[in-house]
């Protein structure tokens, strides 16, 4: 009988001792499991406004924003300068994207130009002979004259010499003397009803009037009553105000988009709420080395005269592009001295600044040459920020992170 209990106590530690073995088996290969599935622990956490802010636990930045778990895979080039943000903290910030997309430019040059007469109407008034002004019709710049009316009389002893010589071919009747006295005062510029006045009168004029030869205003008055003219000097000159010229210069980056035949629109503060519409008519060969300024000439009609030379206009040239192109919002732009860039909104509230090389730009978008594809988004509000606190690990830093931890 004493046999038979030792039978049984042997038996029921065995079981015992037995399934401690098992569990103990099963607890280490469980313990296994689970170190194979080590989840990866935050290097720091870091304020999402203030990078030398760091903590070693999480919590709140000084701003009272949650800090941001810094994790080794970050140090990775696709997670380079990555940074996320809180829904609630995206809405306080008003973060506003947009998306990349193909289209056309609008380009619109703003710039600056003066009427002028248009010098294809403008005349200079020369006298083709040596003499006196014995009297001025006209008395100053800006005078309306009409075509035919009297501008000045001179003496001039050529003048008496050649009109003497018409009548010693009338008293001849020679016709090729007489052909060859009214050819030269012809092109003394004598008008031809005083040629046939002398020729009906017979008697030689001491003084000759001389008329506009159109219609218009007069111009750089050089001379006076008793002044001493000779050919190469300029007395007048006139200019027609029924169509006038408008210059205006283009700066050389810009001004691929002046071509000719572009539509321009020019508004005058002599004139506010009037517009005048029409098209560029040339565009001049050279540039200005002064101002490094293409000019391109507009023309207006001006019948009402409401334009006069040497007003100062504004222009707007509407410049066109035919082609599509990568473009963006000019406000999700951040501009720098030598670099460019924009911050890309990610997936998961992930957001990253990337460089990218600008063309083209309109009123409201910029052409983007390489950095961005088409369907990507930025940001265009609140991307200072972002950007501020992105570029800290970025491929492109602007500044150095400091590497010191903050301690509580």
């Amino acid at each position: 009988m004493k046999s038979d209990t030792r039978i049984w106590v042997a038996l029921i530690v065995g079981v015992i001792l037995g399934g401690a073995v098992v569990a103990g088996v099963l607890k280490r290969q469980d313990g296994g499991a689970v170190n194979s599935k080590t989840v990866e622990a935050p290097l720091y956490w870091v304020a999402p406004m203030d990078s030398n802010y760091r903590r070693n636990e999480p919590g709140k930045s000084p701003m009272g924003m949650d800090l941001i778990p810094v994790y080794d895979k970050q140090d990775s080039d696709s997670e380079r300068g990555t940074v996320m943000i809180s829904p609630a903290v995206i809405n306080n910030l008003g973060v506003r994207t947009a998306v990349v997309k193909r289209d056309k430019l609008r380009p619109e040059i703003r710039t600056v130009g003066f009427v002028k007469y248009n010098e294809d109407k403008l005349v200079h008034i020369h006298a083709r002979v040596e003499g006196w002004i014995e009297k001025l019709y006209v008395k100053s710049d800006g005078e309306l004259i009409e075509k035919g009316q009297p501008l000045y009389e001179i003496y001039s002893p050529a003048l008496v010499n050649a009109q003497e010589e018409l009548l010693l071919a009338l008293e001849r009747k020679n016709q090729r003397l007489i052909q060859a006295a009214e050819a030269r005062l012809g092109a003394l510029q004598l008008p031809a009803r005083a040629i046939q006045a002398i020729k009906r009168t017979r008697k030689v004029r001491q003084t000759i009037t001389f008329v506009a030869p159109q219609s218009g205003v007069i111009d750089n008055l050089s001379i006076r009553e008793g002044f001493f003219v000779k050919p190469d000097k300029t007395l007048m000159s006139i200019g027609s105000l029924l169509e006038v010229w408008v210059e205006a210069g283009v700066f050389e980056r810009q001004a691929s988009g002046a071509t000719v035949g572009t539509p321009v629109t020019m508004t005058l503060d002599y004139l506010p709420g009037r517009k005048w519409q029409g098209e560029i008519d040339y565009v001049y060969p050279i540039l200005d080395p002064v101002t490094r300024t293409v000019i391109v000439r507009l023309r207006f009609a001006n019948k009402d005269q409401a334009l006069k030379p040497n007003m100062y206009a504004e222009v707007t040239i509407h410049a066109r592009s035919d082609d599509e192109t990568l473009l963006v919002p000019r406000d999700a732009v951040i501009r720098t001295g030598n670099k460019d860039r924009v911050v890309l909104a990610l997936s998961g509230g992930r957001f990253k600044s990337v460089e990218v090389a600008l063309g083209r730009s309109d009123e409201e978008f910029m052409e983007i040459v390489s950095g961005l594809l088409e369907g990507d988004r930025v940001v265009v509000s609140a991307q200072f920020l972002l950007d501020s606190e992105s570029s800290k690990t970025s491929d492109f830093l602007r500044m150095s992170p400091t590497g010191q931890e903050s301690e509580e």
